[in-house]
């Protein structure tokens, strides 16, 4: 398979991959959706969706490879992501690897983009399409039902991180029918100033912590940061590293997001 890329140039892929790499959480997690979990040989330490991929052994982190493990697993495609890991993606190249970088999606319909570009590159067209369908059809059920309510969202990424114009969560947040309080700054990700944030009238909190094993220990840790910033706004906690994932799951976790924002809305 022949592709011109904008940023490699034309790359030669083979058109049915038997050995597959995936340094991508939301390609690995594809993967296993299209039915290809049996194909996989190798993963980032980040790509543990589903549970199944975590008997793969790890071969690098988000930047850093285990060399000598990636040559002796031979993969005919690695896939990565662009953003973070496009000094990756050009260093896998030049050394002569068959990789592919899926790009970041700018709104959840970009995710699903995503899939057909994965179901073509691995020849399981007509299995991204049913997935797609049923992703779109999910997603749409979503639209407006929070008209109006003003939103800060926040992650942990080794601190504060917050969302504005041209990301996929403000897209989504936008879908639910939500008024991003930062939807006017053209930065999709950005450190914000948390005490611009009061200015901003925020009427809720959606703050997203790194994934952990204990929920009560996080909705605690969570409680406090807010407390210290003086914050009273109502307040949704998500389990960690969930709408920041823009693999098939990220739906269901909007699902299951928009279904806490109802019972902390009701219950102002």
């Amino acid at each position: 398979m022949k592709i011109v890329h904008d940023g490699l140039g034309t790359l030669e892929l083979p058109e049915d991959p038997k050995r597959i790499v995936s340094l991508a959480p939301n390609a690995t997690e594809t993967l296993y959706r299209l039915g290809l979990g049996a194909r996989l040989v190798g993963r980032s330490a980040f790509c543990y969706r589903p549970e199944a991929a975590n008997a793969l052994p790890v071969v690098a982190s988000y930047t850093k490879v285990r060399w000598r493990l990636l040559e002796e697993l031979s993969p005919d495609l690695i896939l990565t992501t662009t953003g973070i890991q496009r000094d990756l993606t050009r260093t896998l190249h030049e050394a002569g690897y068959p990789v592919f970088p899926v790009p970041l999606p700018h709104t959840p319909w970009g995710i699903l983009e995503n899939v057909g570009l994965l179901g073509g590159l691995t020849g399981t067209v007509e299995a991204a399409a049913r997935l797609s369908t049923e992703l779109a059809e999910r997603y749409a059920r979503l639209a407006n039902r929070f008209a109006g309510v003003r939103v800060y969202f926040e992650f942990d990424f080794n601190g504060p991180i917050s969302v504005g114009r041209g990301s996929y969560i403000d897209a989504a947040l936008s879908h639910l029918g939500m008024v991003n309080v930062y939807g006017h700054r053209a930065e999709a990700y950005f450190v914000p100033d948390l005490e611009e944030v009061a200015r901003l009238e925020p009427e809720l909190v959606i703050y997203e912590p790194k994934p952990v094993r204990s929920k009560a220990v996080i909705q605690e840790k969570t409680r406090a940061l807010m407390r210290q910033r003086g914050w009273v706004y109502p307040l949704v906690i998500t389990g960690g590293d969930e709408i920041a994932h823009y693999g098939p799951q990220f739906f269901a976790y909007l699902e299951a997001l928009a279904e806490e924002i109802a019972c902390v809305l009701e219950a102002r």
